[in-house]
């Protein structure tokens, strides 16, 4: 067991123990305590602690206060309110390739220390304005996962070139002290435009940007499926549970095609098919295929031409059975 006393332990538990060890008349040199902290990493739980001498000097676990890096011992110091970044921001401007974002851009050395301080590697690390693209660019030398969230041409001008060269293994900023030199890769998405807008006359209709295979991943979500098309089987477009398949076609469904789908679907196997509009009573025929219309419920789960979003990706909205029912 590796333990070593400090001398900074200037607290009001030391004193009650000093106190306490003088009104019992103790005369151990060391003693242990257990008290449950109010504030702290161990707020709330029952912590032990170990003091020795006269001056109950505080005993500290060698882990707490100390770390290896390259095979060298290094004592921790708080860290204190005041950061001087001088040194940090003289060549700021060229950190990235040269990336220009005036009035905003930050060190990698800040942000570096900033998720060094909070995080682990593989730890996720989210910035939702990404600007210059600097949290993303040093998250990925310090081998965390991110998400980094742009609106404009920031993240095709700023973002994307700056990870690019990241990837290529560029030395600027903190590279050197992170011991980059390249690699990994990075998932790009772009947000997907409005799927209902009103046209001339006032009246909702499905987006012009939309072709059949956006439709189609855009019902299965508002429905609570997956979107994965089977290479093989035409209808199954997605799923949500086990053998729960669901099929959007933008076509008029008529007995005769729905019978050769339900050729080919096991008697295991549910199927949900969404269509513009489709035979009168055909949803009844099969107790394993729901039938239903492309709902009017999507005209309320979707935003009417903007270019801003308030996203609520917590949970899949569900289906409302009243809007599915055949008229």
């Amino acid at each position: 067991m590796n333990i070593f006393q400090t001398t900074n332990a200037q607290s009001s538990i030391r004193t009650r123990v000093m106190d306490y060890k003088y009104e019992r008349g103790i005369t151990e040199d060391l003693i242990s305590i257990e008290y449950i902290p109010k504030t702290g990493k161990n707020r709330g739980m029952v912590y032990e602690q170990f003091y020795k001498g006269n001056k109950c000097r505080l005993l500290v676990w060698l882990r707490d206060t100390s770390e290896v890096i390259d095979g060298e011992l290094y004592k921790k110091d708080l860290q204190g309110t005041y950061w001087d970044m001088s040194g940090w921001m003289k060549n700021v401007a060229k950190e990235g390739g040269g990336i220009d974002f005036p009035n905003g851009k930050k060190p990698e050395h800040l942000i570096g220390q900033i998720i060094s301080m909070t995080t682990q590697p593989g730890e996720l690390v989210l910035d939702s304005f990404l600007g210059s693209g600097t949290t993303a660019a040093i998250a990925h030398k310090m081998r965390r996962r991110y998400i980094g969230i742009e609106l404009g041409n920031h993240c095709y001008t700023h973002c994307k070139p700056r990870l690019d060269r990241v990837i290529d293994g560029e030395q600027s900023g903190a590279s050197e002290e992170f011991h980059w030199t390249g690699g990994g890769g990075y998932k790009f998405y772009e947000l997907a435009p409005s799927l209902i807008e009103k046209d001339k006359y006032g009246n909702p209709v499905i987006s012009s940007q939309y072709n059949a295979t956006m439709l189609i991943a855009a019902v299965a979500k508002l429905n609570g499926y997956y979107f994965v098309p089977d290479p093989d089987v035409f209808w199954k477009q997605g799923y949500s549970q086990d053998k729960s398949y669901i099929y959007v076609t933008t076509s008029y469904l008529d007995a005769k095609t729905l019978d050769r789908i339900v050729a080919d679907v096991s008697p295991m196997e549910c199927l949900l098919i969404c269509a513009p509009a489709f035979d009168i009573g055909l949803n009844k025929s099969y107790d394993n295929i729901q039938i239903k219309k492309i709902p009017q419920s999507l005209l309320h789960k979707c935003d009417y031409g903007v270019s801003d979003y308030n996203l609520n990706v917590v949970d899949i909205p569900a289906a409302d059975e009243e809007e599915w029912e055949d008229d």
